[in-house]
């Protein structure tokens, strides 16, 4: 379906963009009232990555593999979601609204947090080439 390889583009490109420059994103603050520094917009762009991530394995382009066919863009957008999701909630954590932070610093997804500039570097460059080639195997 297109609507879905166009959004894989934009969420993909839009949650790389946030991993990658983290909260100094100031280049990109919209008309609308939105910032990319703005915790609402951040959770809202992991939410949308992470789930067409998982639903862009499930639909291909025409003349495309199912599956492997777009397993990199899927594979960053959920990943890069994944990261923005999991800020918000030890962002929240932090702030003392969830409770107490577990004791020896945040848990969970500490890998994927320690290298989110190379996700979303990844993430980035894979929403240029899926837009570019968007019938090329594993793009």
């Amino acid at each position: 379906m297109l609507q879905f390889y166009f959004l894989s583009v934009l969420a993909n490109a839009l949650a790389g963009y946030i991993c990658f420059f983290g909260s100094s994103g100031d280049v990109m603050d919209f008309r609308c009232g939105f910032s990319v520094k703005t915790e609402t917009f951040r959770f809202v762009v992991g939410i949308l990555s992470a789930f067409t991530g998982l639903f862009k394995l499930l639909s291909s382009i025409q003349g495309d593999l199912p599956v492997i066919g777009d397993i990199i863009p899927a594979a960053a957008g959920f990943l890069c979601g994944f990261i923005l999701i999991f800020d918000h909630f030890s962002n929240l954590s932090a702030d003392g609204d969830l409770g107490q932070e577990p004791e020896g610093g945040k848990k969970g997804g500490g890998f994927l947090v320690a290298n989110k500039k190379l996700i979303g570097a990844v993430a980035m460059i894979a929403a240029i080439l899926h837009f570019l080639f968007p019938t090329v195997l594993l793009l």
